[in-house]
């Protein structure tokens, strides 16, 4: 019997893998078969990342742009059709954070959010879904975040952002499902993740962290490779419109 959990002859574009959760899709995605296409700013980064990947045996290449730059974003995604011929995987994981109270917060500020974090991954999917629909699959699979559920203060845009691609998510599984095309959100609690290094460094908060979730700690970002490789994988075939939630029990609890 075949692994459905395979990945093998795919091709998968992770935004945001230089670090982090997008870092750890991507050596899930590799270790599964996949050759992946890495995508962040930093050419450097991505780069090192790369070299590991490959000394692991994993197949990959780098991509460098901004998701937010959509011109940039539309020719990446030609690059990858005229190496490779197809398009299988999209994950849409880049993402940025500010923190500032309401009343100072600045409406550029905000919109910056917006712009990566949810107008991006709604021109990512469009611009993966044309690839995907003449072959009639596809798996597309966004990073929301718990805090599309619940909220804090000084994160009004974040939550804002992550609510907003909770509910793209839905949207767009209902309009790609009649060509085969899967897609699902993660919503990851707190990671032990360079976004997050002012938090886990912060002895108040971390404590407040392992208090509040029934696992009692921070996620690994390695943690999220298996729920997301899930995702993409044959093992999810009738699963679309779904956020998986992947926090240690947190929104669980009371």
């Amino acid at each position: 019997m075949a692994n459905p959990f395979s990945l093998t002859g795919k091709v998968a574009l992770v935004t945001g893998a230089s670090r982090g959760l997008g870092r750890a899709i991507a050596d899930a995605f590799a270790a599964a078969g996949a050759l992946v296409v890495l995508n962040a700013r930093d050419a450097t980064a991505l780069d090192v990342v790369a070299r590991q990947i490959e000394a692991a045996g994993g197949k990959c290449e780098a991509a460098a742009f901004d998701v937010a730059d959509e011109a940039a974003q539309t020719a990446a995604l030609a690059g990858i059709m005229a190496r490779h011929g197809r398009l299988d995987i999209v994950v849409a994981n880049a993402g940025i954070q500010h923190r500032q109270a309401l009343v100072d917060f600045a409406t550029a500020d905000f919109q910056r959010i917006l712009d990566t974090n949810l107008t991006a991954v709604w021109t990512l999917a469009r611009e993966a879904a044309k690839l995907m629909i003449p072959n009639k699959t596809g798996r597309i699979i966004i990073t929301g975040s718990i805090s599309g559920y619940l909220a804090r203060p000084s994160i009004s845009a974040y939550v804002a952002s992550k609510g907003a691609v909770h509910a793209l998510t839905r949207a767009l599984a209902v309009e790609l499902a009649p060509h085969r095309i899967t897609v699902n959100g993660l919503a990851p609690g707190f990671f032990a993740t360079e976004m997050n290094t002012a938090l886990t460094q912060n002895a108040e908060f971390s404590a407040w962290v392992e208090r509040v979730t029934p696992l009692a700690r921070w996620g690994d970002p390695a943690e999220i490779g298996g729920p997301a490789l899930f995702l993409a994988s044959d093992a999810a075939t009738y699963v679309t419109g779904h956020i998986l939630t992947v926090d240690g029990g947190m929104t669980s609890a009371m």
